[in-house]
């Protein structure tokens, strides 16, 4: 989950120095002007400081306070604690945020029993996560018919894009590797039984799932 979570939204976590790229930033503010598709994306600074302190909806305020709250999170905080939060933090349906809920919610398991394929469908989740239902049979599901580009973004982050992105910077191990993460997921059996470990179905996920 890790791996792909960088590999999709911010491959340059771990190297880029400060939150996101100047000239990147640039490029996307001119471009949001212009009425013109992003052409780069937010960086996980830059939205875990949206997701936490911010409101969704676009406009030029927000991005102008988002960019100076990712340049503060960047300059007290290392790459990996700033991961952790992200993963913690992020939408992954209506009303369902935070790793740990969406792996019970849509597999029925905890984080470290995900397969590659759960990580890489949740990277297209979080892309529109008001738009996505979790399918009668487990796994995350949305409209063709209705939303067929969110759809396309689903299905593309699942089978093509975060495969991919991940094979490109070397592997799941060189991706985690890259913001100072060496264990796996079996290193830390000893940490399960933590009450903050995911070890169990939260109360949120059970009421999400009785409706």
């Amino acid at each position: 989950m890790i791996a792909a979570t960088i590999a999709h939204e911010d491959q340059q976590l771990g190297t880029r120095p400060g939150a996101f790229d100047v000239e990147d930033f640039k490029a996307r503010a001119k471009a949001y002007v212009e009425g013109k598709p992003d052409p780069s994306g937010s960086t996980i600074p830059q939205q875990l400081a949206k997701n936490i302190y911010l409101w969704p909806e676009q406009s030029v305020l927000r991005k102008a306070l988002e960019a100076g709250l990712a340049s503060q999170l960047s300059l007290v905080l290392t790459d990996k604690r700033i991961l952790e939060l992200y993963l913690n933090y992020a939408q992954f349906g209506p009303k369902l945020y935070g790793n740990c809920t969406a792996s019970w919610y849509y597999f029925n398991t905890p984080p470290w029993l995900m397969t590659k394929y759960h990580a890489a469908q949740l990277m297209g989740v979080v892309l529109f996560p008001d738009l996505i239902q979790r399918a009668s049979e487990g796994g995350a599901y949305v409209d063709k018919a209705v939303y067929p580009k969110t759809w396309d973004d689903l299905h593309g982050a699942s089978n093509v894009w975060v495969p991919r992105q991940a094979k490109g910077m070397g592997g799941w191990k060189v991706a985690v590797a890259s913001v100072g993460i060496t264990d796996r997921a079996s290193d830390n059996q000893a940490k399960r039984g933590n009450q903050d470990a995911g070890s169990t179905m939260p109360q949120s996920v059970r009421s999400l799932l009785n409706r």
